[in-house]
């Protein structure tokens, strides 16, 4: 089993166990880990890690691509081992740490961290901890299901630790297309033109005397929890749907429609799959995540290739393509998520990006993080990436939350991650609002009429038409812009009283 995973001779004395290579670990360290959407995330050594800190306590800071899986985040939070996290998270154990200031999360773009690191804006890593299929003849390091922040990763560490997945077939090899991009400010353009191009290698290139330890892993990656559309998401989808069908009938978009960069969620998830039944054909992905529904297209004949950094599917999903994994590669490939993310490509491609908000306002001004304008959810994870980029940037959201306390749609947002200026298409239960090309109060016209549950409908009216009457360009009334979460904090529901 060592050889045929570890193809380099002189690498094979370098296996230990998980303890062992926890142990280079230590307190204060920069760990740059494998790991994109719960997929492809180092497992034994980190799980050792919190172990050890029961009894000999660390802090670090933990860099990822991603959100991780079997509870790492979790498990290292209640050890007390992390100091710093970033950049982006979706445990809820770590997020109520983050939101009591016990730990310090870095929220970024997640196209920019490795480009930070790469300019010393943030600290490099120490050591990188990155789960692998296999190691080449050369010491390279073939990934498993993600990609992430793992090259330049290994690129900055001082140490690297391989963690090799015995649950994944070698077949994996060859799925995965490795380019980073050139020094600033000499880079040249990154020559990726269609989703389908490869521009790199297919494992990351190392120096093999970095790699300190390597570790076999039977661990598997946590299977996606994305739940089956509702009534609620079926019928965002079938709007989105129906506002594509228009665009292609009026020629602004073939039938093939342009990339689909589409979120991690349900909601997100149940629109892809409603591409099954419409009258698309040709399609392709460019995204950061490939979910079921992406393997439900591929399956069903309308999607041609798919391009992401990362696989995240359900445990029946990813038995069928991971055991199957030769049928669908040359029709997949997973990238560095600051190629996947690259915002210079997003612009080139001209991607129809579908993305899920917390809130948004009647000027179309999105919240994608924060709730209450205080509390972290996640983060802003690519979102920031695509929307500013696409050629359509959509946020979807249901209309409100909570049997109805709480409004997705609202006077004001009460943190602002993508700003009116980015969002083309929001889409609720209801319907959907295309704001290109209006001015403001128009708008928050389309967005009243079309987007905002009936329970709350007339109350938003009744703000926008006084704020109206007070003038401006963008109509506020600041005494009253966040009463509606002044409500939610106080009595528990943004319900008129």
């Amino acid at each position: 089993m060592s050889s045929d995973r570890i193809r380099l001779a002189s690498l094979q004395s370098k296996v230990v166990s998980a303890a062992e290579a926890a142990s280079l670990i230590k307190d204060g360290m920069t760990v740059g880990m494998s790991g994109f959407t719960r997929a492809g995330e180092a497992k034994a050594v980190p799980l050792a890690l919190v172990e050890q800190a029961k009894t000999n306590p660390l802090k670090i800071t933990l860099v990822t691509g991603a959100s991780l899986g079997n509870d790492i985040d979790k498990k290292l939070t209640e050890v007390g081992a992390l100091a710093r996290r970033m950049p982006f998270q979706v445990d809820n154990t770590l997020r109520k740490a983050i939101n009591e200031g016990k730990v310090m999360f870095t929220d970024q773009h997640l196209s920019e961290t490795v480009e930070q690191m790469r300019n010393y804006q943030i600290p490099r890593p120490d050591i990188a901890v990155i789960e692998a299929v296999a190691i080449t003849e050369k010491g390279h390091i073939v990934p498993t299901t993600s990609v992430g922040n793992s090259a330049s990763f290994v690129q900055f560490a001082k140490q690297v630790i391989v963690e090799i997945n015995t649950t994944l077939s070698p077949d994996l090899e060859g799925l995965h297309d490795i380019y980073i991009p050139e020094e600033r400010p000499n880079r040249t353009p990154v020559k990726l033109v269609r989703p389908e191009d490869r521009i790199g290698t297919t494992a990351i290139e190392v120096d093999p005397s970095k790699i300190v330890a390597i570790v076999f892993s039977d661990l598997s990656d946590s299977p996606s929890n994305v739940q089956p559309p509702d009534d609620e998401t079926q019928a965002i989808a079938d709007h989105l749907i129906d506002f594509l069908k228009k665009e292609v009938t009026d020629g602004r978009l073939p039938n093939s429609l342009r990339p689909l960069q589409v979120g991690i969620g349900t909601i997100a998830n149940a629109v892809t799959s409603g591409l099954i039944k419409s009258p698309f054909t040709d399609l392709v992905q460019y995204s950061e995540v490939l979910q079921d529904s992406t393997f439900e297209l591929l399956d069903a004949g309308k999607l041609k290739f798919a391009s992401a950094s990362s696989i995240t599917v359900s445990a029946a999903c990813g038995e069928r393509v991971f055991g199957n994994i030769n049928e669908y590669k040359d029709r997949l490939v997973l990238r560095p998520q600051e190629i996947s993310n690259l915002p210079e490509i997003v612009r080139r491609l001209g991607t129809i990006s579908i993305n899920t908000a917390l809130e948004f306002d009647i000027y179309g001004n999105v919240n994608s993080t924060h709730v209450n304008g205080s509390k972290m959810m996640n983060g802003i994870g690519g979102s920031g990436d695509f929307a500013r980029n696409a050629h359509i940037a959509v946020f979807v959201t249901k209309s409100t939350a909570k049997n109805d306390a709480i409004s997705s749609v609202v006077p004001m947002v009460s943190h602002v991650d993508h700003t009116g200026h980015d969002a083309d298409v929001l889409v609720t239960e209801q319907g959907l609002a295309d704001l290109r090309g209006l001015a403001p109060r128009e708008r928050a016209r389309a967005i009243i009429d079309n987007c905002v549950h009936p329970a709350y409908r007339d109350a938003l009216n009744a703000y926008f038409e006084a704020a109206s009457a007070k003038g401006g360009q963008t109509p506020h009334i600041l005494k009253e812009a966040l009463s509606w979460h002044i409500n939610l904090e106080e009595h528990g529901t943004m319900l008129p009283r």
